[in-house]
C-alpha cells in the first residue's frame, strides 16, 4: 500500500467517505478489519485514504447490505461470483432468507395487534399474562384468550410442566376439542347426546392429562374458569361442556372433585 506525505488529488480520508455515504467512522473501520472493505493507500501520517475507484466498491457494499446480505455473505460469496449462474444462485438463496424474514415479522406485527386489542379489553397491567398470550399466540392458539381467565397458580403449573416440544401438541389438542363444542353448540347438539357424552369424554381426559391426576389444580381450574366465564366469550362454551361433564360424571357414577375433598377431609 502506498504512503503518501499529504492527501493527494482524488482521494478522501476515512471521515470524508464516512460522510459522503452517510456511514460512520467506526463502520468503515469494521469494514476494513473485515477485510471487506480497506483503503487504497495510507498518508505518512497514518490516515486511511480512498479513492474515487474505492466509493464505488463500497456503494457496491453498501447495495446489497440493503438487499439483507450481511458482511461475511458478502466477503464470502460476491468476490468468489464469476458466472450468471452464480450470481443468480446467490440471489436466490438470500430471496429465500428475505421472504422468511417477511412471514417472521408478518406474524409479529399480528401478534402485537393482537395483544394490543387484549390489553385494552384487560384493562390490567399483568406481564405475566402478557407474555404467556404471546407464547400462546406464537404456537397457534386459536383461544389464547382463555390465558386472561387463569390465575396464578395455574400459570405457575403450566410453566413448570409444559414446554416448546410437548405444548403446541396439547394446544392443537385443546383447539380440536373446543373446536367440537362450538360445532355442536351451532348444531344444536345436547349435552347429553351421544355426541355430546363423546365431547365430555375426549375433554375431561384431555384435562386429566393435562393435569396428571392432580385434582386440586383441576379444581382450581375449573372454579376459575366458572367464575370468569359469564359475559365473556366462551361463556357459550362452557354453559354446553359443564352440564355435559355433569352427565357424564353422573353415568360413570363419580364425582372427581368431591372425591377429592373426602380425602382431603379424611386426612
Amino acid at each position: 500500500m502506498e504512503k503518501y506525505k499529504a492527501i493527494p488529488q482524488g482521494y478522501m480520508t476515512v471521515g470524508e467517505v464516512a460522510k459522503k455515504m452517510g456511514l460512520t467512522v467506526r463502520a468503515l473501520q469494521y469494514y476494513d478489519k473485515e477485510g471487506l472493505f480497506s483503503p487504497s493507500c495510507i498518508s505518512e501520517g497514518g490516515r486511511r485514504l480512498y479513492s474515487d475507484k474505492d466509493i464505488i466498491k463500497l456503494h457496491q457494499i453498501l447495495t446489497l447490505k440493503s438487499l439483507g446480505f450481511s458482511i461475511n455473505e458478502i466477503k464470502n460469496n460476491f468476490t468468489s461470483i464469476d458466472t450468471p449462474q452464480k450470481a443468480v444462485d446467490t440471489l436466490t438463496e438470500q430471496s429465500i432468507v428475505i421472504k422468511e424474514r417477511i412471514n417472521a415479522l408478518s406474524q409479529s406485527l399480528q401478534v402485537i395487534e393482537l395483544l394490543k386489542a387484549e390489553i385494552m379489553q384487560m384493562q390490567v397491567v399483568d406481564f405475566k399474562k402478557y407474555a404467556d398470550i404471546i407464547i400462546n399466540l406464537q404456537m397457534g392458539n386459536k383461544y389464547y384468550r382463555s390465558i386472561k381467565y387463569f390465575d396464578n397458580n395455574i400459570l405457575d403449573y403450566c410453566h413448570k410442566h409444559f414446554n416448546k416440544q410437548n405444548a403446541p401438541i396439547f394446544i392443537s389438542k385443546f383447539n380440536m376439542i373446543l373446536e367440537k363444542i362450538d360445532c355442536a353448540i351451532k348444531s344444536n347438539i345436547m349435552p347429553d347426546s351421544e355426541q355430546g357424552q363423546n365431547i365430555a369424554k375426549e375433554f375431561w381426559q384431555l384435562i386429566t392429562e393435562f393435569f396428571g391426576g392432580d385434582m386440586s389444580m383441576l379444581s382450581q381450574l375449573m372454579n376459575s374458569v366458572n367464575l370468569q366465564a359469564n359475559g365473556s366469550e366462551y361463556n357459550h362454551m362452557f354453559s354446553f361442556i359443564e352440564p355435559a361433564l355433569g352427565v357424564y360424571f353422573n353415568n360413570l357414577g363419580i364425582n372427581p372433585f368431591e372425591v377429592k375433598n373426602e380425602k382431603c377431609n379424611r386426612n
